[in-house]
């Protein structure tokens, strides 16, 4: 009975990992926005405009780390290649049924090339707040030890709730093996 009245609240913490084992500094993080790539669709039959998702294809998304100061990771991150990122997080969640605060593991991993950097700024007993931006490839979403989303760009894969929506596409493009 305490899952059903499980309330998420927060993060209570959260880490940057590369290639899941090197801990990238301290950063805040904005993550991605799925957007479907669309298509308006007028004509006969239709009344007015439909702006018709195309299945499991999404337009350019972005994520952007920015860190405290300048570390070597941060320079790292600046290599023209695909980077493997893992955001683990402990999310807060207040049980209704019970009446205790406890905490829910939550990843998301990442793959991306670096898009745009900005080396922030020098300023006396302030944060240097550098940035870097990534374009996103790969996304997967695990919340609770469960994997929830899962997006291959490359790899035409879009799962949702361990249903692939693009099966049917690989399979008529001959890459279904």
């Amino acid at each position: 009975m305490g899952n059903v009245n499980k309330i998420p609240e927060k993060t209570i913490a959260f880490n940057v990992y590369k290639d899941g084992a090197v801990l990238m500094g301290v950063a805040t993080v904005d993550l991605p926005q799925l957007q479907s790539m669309t298509e308006t669709l007028s004509g006969a039959g239709i009344a007015g405009e439909i702006d018709s998702p195309t299945l499991g294809h999404f337009q350019s998304m972005t994520v952007k780390l920015s860190f405290r100061t300048k570390t070597a990771n941060f320079v790292k991150l600046q290599a023209p290649e695909s980077h493997h990122l893992d955001l683990r997080a402990a999310v807060q969640h207040h049980d209704g049924g019970s009446g205790t605060i406890g905490a829910t593991p939550e990843r998301i991993i990442l793959r991306g090339m670096p898009k745009s950097a900005s080396f922030g700024k020098f300023e006396t007993a302030k944060p240097q707040d550098s940035e870097i931006e990534l374009e996103v490839t790969y996304l997967k979403l695990v919340q609770d030890g469960k994997e929830v989303l899962e997006m291959d760009k490359l790899n035409f894969i879009f799962m949702v709730d361990g249903t692939d929506y693009l099966t049917a596409v690989r399979s008529a493009l001959g890459v279904e093996g």
